[in-house]
């Protein structure tokens, strides 16, 4: 029967998926071939140009153009995957990492395809470096090793290589890092095709390396070199994104080998520069750096600048994603102006079969839908109330277990002591009620363990009921620091299992140890909770041993809120439990 029904499921689903790709062939077929493949480069050329003069509107405006004029599928690969991938290039520089991998993401399943590998290199280089931005370091990593295995020339490797570096530089492995950028940096590698690029890069390769010596400490001479070098190479570029890099690598150094002077006119010149690119993101950065750097009457002023920059950043990411949708917008609307007179007919006469497909479409999807939904409620719903079963029978078999333990012994013994006394004796009239007393007391407890615990505002009530539970003629409890702690932040899973950590430790406790007063304190700092129990009853190996096994419950508990378990046993007189968790 299910098999049935599974089978029917997929030949909906088969015959949906056929009905689309017949309606977007008929599509395509449709549509005549586009001949305009000089306007596309003329359009990519004049992109090239306002990217070049750090229009980035105007950039991504004439990449959007071309890239709607092209249709992978039919012809124009090579100018659909360099017009994507030059506005993911802008995308990234502007800080829009997510809209960038997006962007990229198209170009996939054209890569293989391009008659150019230059711009399979730079998509996986340029995916790398978004990954990069948003740190995530290991999938960095896989597509810059995908771009070096495509990699052809010499001076295209270094660079890539100098990337994979500065990702290694990202996860502190300095010595790696240094291993591979050292070679590069021996010899200037030139671009044969972009002479000027020559020194931009090789700058770039002795900015990671300074960077690098400096993270890794005693070496200070190369670092200096390293940094100064680097300058050197960009001033005459007047490139005042990059510029930015260089002076806050000198303000790192003077920072680290204590030059407050040095270090403040760089961290001035990097703020000078951001300021000159128009990168707010940087600008917050190094405007960061300079407060540090600067005296307390300057650095107030500069504070003021400081949140003024944060308050409008929002705003400006805002705007900026509202302009790329402004302009992709209207680029696809002049392009459907410009094709409207061609494809007015074909339109017409497909419209009444669109609208067949259409309705045939949603009728099937809206089919699938409900089945689908109806199938993952009935399972849901099995698998729910197989768990809820599974843990009524885990919880009744523990308190079954535990009740024949603690109490089987006990009934045994009051049911010989009824058979053999005489109740008209005082005494065993005393000891026969003192013997049910405890019997109830026990049964008590073990009900009390298994009771639904309180997480509103009685919670620390309800905790400081449990723990004085313990208490009695031969142990006295000391609580520190309850509270300190403000229970109404905390999350009701994690008050929950301090509750049953504490619970459990004391009834361990009290059944192994033999000690007459008992500390417990609970510490708040930050972004912890601290609880210590303390006892001073004696500590041997063997207890210590014991304990361990029959706390494995208590740190399986305390593991499941992130929080870590410790046995501390060298303190004199004293045994010393604590486990510490995040709030």
């Amino acid at each position: 029967m299910k098999i049935s029904h599974s089978i029917k499921i997929s030949f909906l689903f088969f015959t949906m998926l056929f009905v689309i790709a017949s309606c977007e062939n008929k599509k395509q077929n449709a549509i005549p071939k586009n001949k305009n493949k000089a306007e596309i480069k003329e359009l990519l050329k004049t992109g090239d140009f306002y990217y070049e003069t750090g229009k980035s509107d105007s950039a991504v405006f004439y990449y959007t153009k071309a890239n709607l004029l092209c249709n992978p599928k039919r012809e124009y690969i090579d100018e659909y995957v360099r017009s994507l991938t030059s506005i993911a290039d802008v995308q990234q520089r502007c800080g829009n990492f997510y809209e960038a991998e997006t962007t990229l993401t198209k170009t996939f399943p054209y890569l293989e395809k391009t008659s150019m590998p230059k711009f399979t290199i730079n998509v996986y280089s340029l995916m790398g470096n978004n990954y990069f931005r948003t740190s995530d370091n290991e999938k960095a990593l896989f597509y810059q090793r995908k771009a070096l295995k495509k990699a052809v020339s010499t001076f295209r490797k270094s660079c890539i290589i100098s990337d994979i570096a500065f990702i290694y530089m990202r996860q502190k492995k300095y010595k790696q890092a240094i291993d591979l950028l050292a070679p590069l940096v021996r010899r200037k590698i030139r671009d044969k095709i972009d002479p000027p690029n020559t020194d931009v890069q090789y700058s770039a390769k002795l900015y990671n390396l300074g960077l690098c010596y400096l993270r890794l400490g005693n070496h200070k001479e190369l670092a200096l070199k390293c940094f100064k070098e680097s300058l050197d190479l960009t001033l005459p570029t007047h490139d005042n994104y990059e510029l930015i890099g260089n002076y806050y690598a000198l303000y790192l150094y003077y920072k680290k080998y204590q030059n407050p002077k040095l270090k403040r006119i760089n961290a001035q010149k990097a703020y000078d520069c951001a300021k000159r690119a128009e990168s707010i993101t940087n600008q917050i950065s190094t405007l960061g750096n300079l407060i540090e750097a600067d005296d307390a009457r300057n650095a107030k002023r500069h504070w003021a600048v400081y949140n003024r920059l944060i308050d409008s950043v929002t705003v400006s990411m805002k705007k900026s994603k509202n302009e790329f949708a402004s302009i992709q917008y209207d680029a696809k609307k002049d392009k459907e102006e410009n094709l409207e007179l061609k494809n007015q007919k074909i339109e017409n006469e497909l419209e009444l079969e669109r609208q067949k497909n259409r309705s045939f479409i949603s009728y099937i999807v809206i089919f699938v839908s409900i089945i689908s939904s109806l199938f993952l409620f009935i399972y849901l719903r099995m698998k729910d109330k197989k768990e809820r079963n599974d843990i009524v029978f885990k919880s009744e078999m523990r308190i079954s277990t535990k009740l024949q333990t603690e109490l089987t012994k006990n009934i045994l013994e009051i049911l010989t002591f009824t058979k053999n006394s005489d109740f008209k004796i005082e005494e065993n009239k005393e000891q026969f009620l003192s013997d049910l007393n405890n019997i109830y007391i026990k049964t008590r407890n073990i009900s009390k363990e298994n009771s639904i615990i309180l997480t509103d505002e009685n919670y620390e009530n309800g905790l400081k009921e449990m723990i004085s539970d313990f208490t009695s003629s031969h142990v006295n409890i000391i609580v520190n620091g309850l509270n300190t702690i403000t229970w109404s932040k905390i999350d009701r899973v994690k008050k929950i299992t301090v509750f049953r950590v504490i619970q459990e430790i004391f009834g361990n406790m009290k059944i192994l140890d033999d000690a007459s007063l008992i500390s417990i304190t609970f510490k708040n700092d930050t972004n912890t909770i601290t609880i210590i129990y303390t006892d001073n009853g004696s500590q041997t190996y063997t207890k210590v041993s014991l304990l361990k096994k029959r706390l494995q419950n208590v740190e399986n508990r305390i593991k499941t809120i992130k929080g870590k378990l410790n046995f501390e046993t060298s303190l004199e007189n004293k045994f010393k439990i604590s486990f510490t968790f995040p709030i």
